[in-house]
């Protein structure tokens, strides 16, 4: 039988170690007890949220990355004993939270000066994504953002997206230049022969209406490919 919570040191007790010590003092499964709040007669909420931590299969996570909890239901969170609809359902409240507060603020007026400063704008919203999903950067002429939309969101393999789709709001507002950026789910980021086919129409759609493709990034988990760079390097092989 686990140690209760009242049977525990003030300060061991999630509660009170926060307010004396500090949030960042705690465990992940100290944390998530707090989130729990009541364990059971059997097991208390730390011991509940251990299990939970348990539930970690996700190749690409390491032991102390909390994002496999955004893939769990609230079925799969349901199955441990102790864990009701209620407490299931304050745990993907809480998990969506947190993948909200990762997302960039869509109007910070940025400036884009290398492929790195798109990666910090996008890669902890979009390196657990199971879905690929397309986004253009819209710019000014000094590279300063003026809007980040979201284009499409498709499957696990693919997504199905228009250079029309792509220009259009960047031709209504008279922006010159873009950026696009997708993710692959699979956490790899090597062009496909389709992204590459698909960058070259989007850049040559692009300058019709005068507007400059600065760049088509893929982003995957913990890296990227600037498909720009990636030509460019080719052909830099090629000349050699």
């Amino acid at each position: 039988m686990s140690i209760k919570m009242k049977e525990l040191p003030i300060s061991e007790r999630p509660y009170e170690k926060l307010e004396m010590y500090g949030a960042h003092t705690l465990s992940n499964a100290e944390l998530l007890a707090i989130i729990i709040k009541n364990g059971t007669k059997e097991e208390s909420s730390v011991t509940l949220a251990q299990k939970i931590l348990s539930l970690n299969k996700n190749e690409c996570c390491t032991k102390d990355n909390l994002t496999f909890l955004q893939d769990l239901s609230i079925k799969e969170f349901m199955k441990i004993k102790g864990i009701g609809r209620v407490k299931a359902v304050q745990l993907k409240a809480i998990c969506e939270l947190a993948k909200r507060i990762s997302k960039p603020i869509e109007n910070i007026k940025a400036k884009v000066k290398m492929p790195q400063d798109v990666v910090n704008l996008f890669m902890d919203e979009l390196k657990n994504e199971k879905r690929e999903i397309v986004k253009v950067i819209i710019m000014n002429s000094r590279n300063i953002i003026l809007k980040i939309l979201t284009i499409s969101q498709g499957g696990t393999s693919s997504v199905q997206v228009d250079t029309k789709d792509i220009l259009m709001e960047a031709i209504k507002i008279g922006a010159p230049k873009i950026i696009m950026v997708h993710n692959h789910p699979s956490g790899e980021t090597d062009p496909s022969t389709a992204d590459i086919e698909f960058t070259k129409r989007l850049e040559k759609a692009a300058e019709v209406f005068a507007i400059q493709l600065l760049d088509h990034i893929i982003i995957g988990y913990n890296q990227y490919t600037s498909i720009k760079s990636y030509l460019l390097e080719k052909e830099i092989k090629k000349i050699k």
